[in-house]
């Protein structure tokens, strides 16, 4: 390894970071094509289907915890690729004077240059574990929230029998409460302060605030 790749090797977390985000900013777009026409049969008597993941995406506080979760990783990245910048320059001046240096210098400063690039790979993955723990956190605090909504949504439509929309293939829409578990979310909360937890700091870890 030279002197020249010496902070890339170190910092390939930090770059690997760039192109994080959250799970549920990562699901995959619904398909455009238009589905084939279905003729659904009565709706079974108590028979309800909701999808919690539909509700959430489609709520305003769902998609504000995915903004703030995108910023987060935006500030986790400014963060990690200035220090690696400052790596990698110091390992191109360090390259640049290898010819008038003598061997025992330029070895002790390649090896504080590789303390540098180790540490900021450990900040990198603390960091990564960090912004996990923050969405883990914020959709819990979520689901926290929309529990309530979805047992009053159940009880308001007699139902005796609720079912996960993701485990049905097809279903009569008009057994789906998911619409009126995101109107009542909507209506409950629309967004709440959260910030990167800090692994380092477990003593005083990031809360959130009353709703808004």
């Amino acid at each position: 390894m030279t002197l020249k790749t010496l902070a890339a090797a170190g910092c390939a977390a930090a770059v690997a970071l760039s192109g994080a985000a959250p799970a549920f900013a990562q699901v995959p777009p619904p398909a455009t094509t238009t589905a084939p026409r279905v003729t659904h049969g009565a709706v079974p008597p108590g028979l309800c289907i909701v999808s919690v993941e539909a509700a959430i995406g489609g709520s305003a506080v769902g998609k504000f915890v995915q903004t703030r979760l995108q910023q987060l990783v935006g500030q986790v990245n400014a963060e990690l690729n200035g220090e690696r910048t400052t790596i990698e320059n110091e390992g191109k001046t360090l390259e640049s004077q290898r010819a008038t240096m003598d061997q025992n210098t330029l070895e002790q400063r390649a090896a504080a240059l590789q303390v540098k690039a180790n540490a900021l790979q450990r900040k990198a993955q603390q960091r990564e574990r960090e912004l996990q723990v923050t969405e883990q956190k914020a959709f819990g605090r979520v689901g926290e929230e929309m529990e309530p909504l979805i047992r009053q949504a159940y009880q308001a439509k007699g139902c005796s029998v609720l079912v996960n929309r993701n485990s049905v293939i097809l279903a009569n829409p008009a057994a789906d409460i998911t619409p009126q578990v995101v109107t009542a979310l909507n209506a409950k909360i629309t967004q709440f302060t959260f910030d990167r937890e800090r692994l380092d700091q477990q003593g005083n870890p990031a809360g959130g605030a009353a709703p808004r």
